[in-house]
């Protein structure tokens, strides 16, 4: 056997620097608090005192800078643009040690910790947290840091699940919290309730009013947008989406359903619409409504008329999209005649009279004067048997919120659904973890998904069907209470009374005209002689 001579090592195995460099280490340091409170604050400067003159001080060290954030959680690191700096300039080469207090300080997130411990591990720069006086080019470094991380991420799970178990107990209380500052109409009481800004109220009264008129929510934002009046986050131009935010808003009808969205992951602080996942709480006249809660339920029911439609909303009168062709089944538009003269004057026609030159439209165009008289006359038909029609309404409505049958389906597709994605999870770790055929288990995979995707159709479809017969029910009860309402004979068209109890009105060639009322019931006014 031949002789061995050890050839010792010149460098340092971790920062590859000579060992016989007498290049300062250059060291940095990171500071994070994680409200904004004064006491924090103090915290903070402290932090940034004590790392600059702990690295000066040392005579073998070259101080870089000490990086800080504030105000912002630990549970992740991407918001985090101090801490990202660091990193970025670590891994380009400007530091050779970062100093900070804690695991918890660095990150809380087992995941992040190491990932960006290993990663930095790679390029020889260490971390040295000191209260738990872990170095982590040690070899011990990276176990330690592995068991703080996890005890740092149970910790911030705690903090989380005591927060949202605050949030909730908020809520089965009854108290209702809004975003004063990006909510128009309201503003924090004395008591602590939402009180109505005069002012801000009167924009919310005129976007109802507006809508119920016909307009759409583009309409409406485009209106508002020319006349100066500002968004609730106080910007000059409105969108669409703002307008149904605040159509669709209980809160202007002083009711609150609180939890609408959760939070799923603590650590990514990812939120997700409520489908049932966590309990909803709703409360009945929690606040004084800027909006009568009647007229809420009207604006409900006419966005779902509108969103079921065949074919695009894009009126801007009351009879928009609700007048049918007899001979064609297209609706009727407005149409304006001598519209430069003294004889201006709008009507309505079928859109499609004209598109077929061969084979046009034998159904007349009516002006809103005959439509309004219509509407009177069909109207105080109705009123002649009023309570009997009132009966059998209470019947629909008991039906079509009778969804026990409906509830038991879902709930079953819903388990069944469960089961499979259990089954399939079981099939993915079964594979990992013994040889099998892999075409077999694609195959056996495919299937399972297959059937996965089958049952979220289903269950996609019962749930919209709950829906839908809970919308029609809503809607047969607009119609109910502006019924309810009215006594004697209806002497002047009404807008509000024509939205809430018209669905459809056919015209035929023959100028009569079939009144279905949202209740379901039909009525046909003959044209006169």
């Amino acid at each position: 056997m031949g002789k061995v001579r050890v050839i010792p090592a010149t460098r340092d195995f971790h920062t590859g620097l000579s060992k016989n460099s007498m290049r300062k280490r250059r060291v940095a340091a990171y500071a994070r608090v994680s409200t904004n409170s004064e006491e924090q604050v103090t915290s903070y400067e402290a932090q940034v005192d004590y790392y600059t003159k702990y690295i000066q001080g040392r005579a073998d060290w070259e101080f870089v800078k000490v990086y800080t954030d504030e105000g912002i959680s630990g549970t992740n690191t991407k918001h985090r643009d101090g801490f990202n700096e660091m990193i970025e300039d670590a891994l380009a080469g400007k530091i050779d040690l970062i100093i900070t207090k804690s695991v918890s300080r660095f990150a809380r997130n087992t995941v992040d910790s190491l990932i960006t411990v290993r990663k930095l591990k790679e390029k020889g720069i260490e971390v040295y947290f000191e209260k738990e006086n872990i170095y982590t080019l040690d070899s011990k470094g990276e176990l330690l840091i592995t068991i703080m991380s996890s005890l740092a991420q149970e910790e911030s799970r705690s903090i989380s699940e005591n927060i949202t178990w605050g949030k909730r107990k908020f809520f089965a209380d009854g108290r209702v919290y809004l975003p004063y500052k990006n909510f128009l109409g309201y503003e924090k009481g004395e008591d602590g309730l939402p009180q109505i800004v005069p002012e801000e109220a009167e924009i919310i009264r005129y976007i109802y009013a507006m809508f119920l008129e016909g307009k759409t929510p583009y309409a409406i934002a485009s209106t508002l947008t020319e006349n100066g009046i500002p968004t609730p986050r106080q910007k000059a131009v409105w969108t669409s989406s703002t307008i149904e935010s605040i159509l669709t808003n209980e809160k202007y009808k002083g009711a609150a359903l609180l939890q609408k969205t959760f939070t799923m992951d603590f650590l990514t602080k990812k939120m997700k619409v409520n489908e049932g996942e966590v309990p909803q709480y709703y409360i009945e006249d929690s606040h004084e409504a800027i909006i009568d809660p009647c007229e809420f339920e009207l604006v409900q029911a006419e966005m779902a008329r509108r969103k079921g439609l065949r074919a695009t909303y894009s009126g801007n009168t009351v009879f928009a999209s609700r007048i049918v062709c007899g001979d064609c089944g297209s609706y009727y538009g407005a149409k304006t005649w001598h519209s430069n003269s003294k004889y201006r004057r709008t009507i309505y026609r079928c859109f499609n009279k004209y598109a077929d030159k061969d084979n046009k439209c034998g159904t007349p165009h009516l002006t809103e004067e005959e439509i309004k008289a219509a509407f009177i006359a069909v109207f105080n038909i109705i009123m002649t048997d009023k309570e009997t029609i009132l009966d059998a309404c209470r019947v629909m409505q008991e039906t079509l919120t009778d969804n026990a049958e409906l509830d038991t389906k879902i709930a079953k597709v819903k388990d069944m659904l469960d089961d499979q994605h259990t089954l399939i999870k079981t099939h993915v770790e079964d594979n990992m973890h013994r040889s099998q055929d892999q075409e077999a288990f694609w195959h056996k995979y495919e299937e399972y998904e297959k059937r996965i995707n089958e049952l979220a159709a289903e269950l996609d479809a019962l749930k919209l069907k709950r829906l839908q017969r809970i919308q029609e029910a809503e809607i047969i009860g607009a119609f109910m209470f502006e019924l309810y309402e009215r006594d004697g004979v209806l002497e002047s068209f009404d807008e509000r009374l024509w939205v809430a109890s018209v669905d459809i009105v056919t015209v035929y060639h023959t100028g009569d005209m079939l009144f279905r009322f949202k209740n379901g019931m039909e009525i046909k006014h003959l044209k006169s002689k």
